[in-house]
């Protein structure tokens, strides 16, 4: 696996500088949920640190690597290109950072819509994503304030509020983040009855 010195070089000639720095705040915000939760913080902080590789492609390069890996995008992500980057860096992370780790690799892919049934490492790097230091949105901080408290209500609340923004801008909600909310709210009712 390739150093995380060595990544952070290759980040830089892929990535402009607000997104290299997104990217190292959220491998740290990884690795402390990561140590809180009891999950690989290594495993975490490479996550973290690669999540968005693919973010600055254009459409075009997008299409172009989908083609290449065999990756072929639905409907609603070539409707809304900013999907593209997440299955997209999982081939990348793989392929040129030499990630072999399939929990990684799937931690990556499912970052951005999230999915149903989502693994520990899947949920830290998607709320890692949601609530890393330099970001600064309408809700930003309830999901903080839960963020070391419940990872599932955490994290939904960052899917509700994803999913409202996405509603009120008129683009089309990807069904697998209806799946993730979905699933962490029976997740948090059966914990409820338990």
């Amino acid at each position: 696996m390739t150093s995380q010195g060595g990544i952070v070089e290759k980040l830089k000639e892929w990535l402009g500088e607000k997104r290299l720095n997104h990217s190292l705040g959220v491998s740290r915000c990884a690795a402390e949920l990561a140590r809180h939760y009891g999950a690989d913080v290594e495993k975490a902080e490479l996550a973290g640190l690669i999540h968005d590789c693919a973010k600055d492609l254009s459409f075009k390069k997008a299409l172009e690597l989908g083609k290449k890996y065999g990756f072929e995008p639905d409907t609603i992500s070539r409707m809304n290109p900013a999907l593209l980057h997440a299955p997209l860096g999982a081939y990348l992370a793989r392929d040129v950072f030499g990630v072999q780790d399939d929990e990684i690799l799937q931690a990556i892919a499912c970052h951005t819509t999230g999915k149903e049934n989502m693994t520990l490492l899947d949920k830290i790097i998607c709320l890692a994503d949601f609530i890393e230091e330099s970001r600064s949105y309408p809700g930003v901080e309830k999901i903080k304030a839960l963020a070391f408290v419940d990872i599932n209500r955490a994290l939904l609340t960052g899917l509700e509020l994803s999913i409202q923004a996405v509603l009120q801008s008129g683009r089309l909600l990807h069904p697998m983040t209806v799946e993730a909310r979905n699933a962490l709210l029976l997740e948090i009712k059966n914990a409820e009855s338990a």
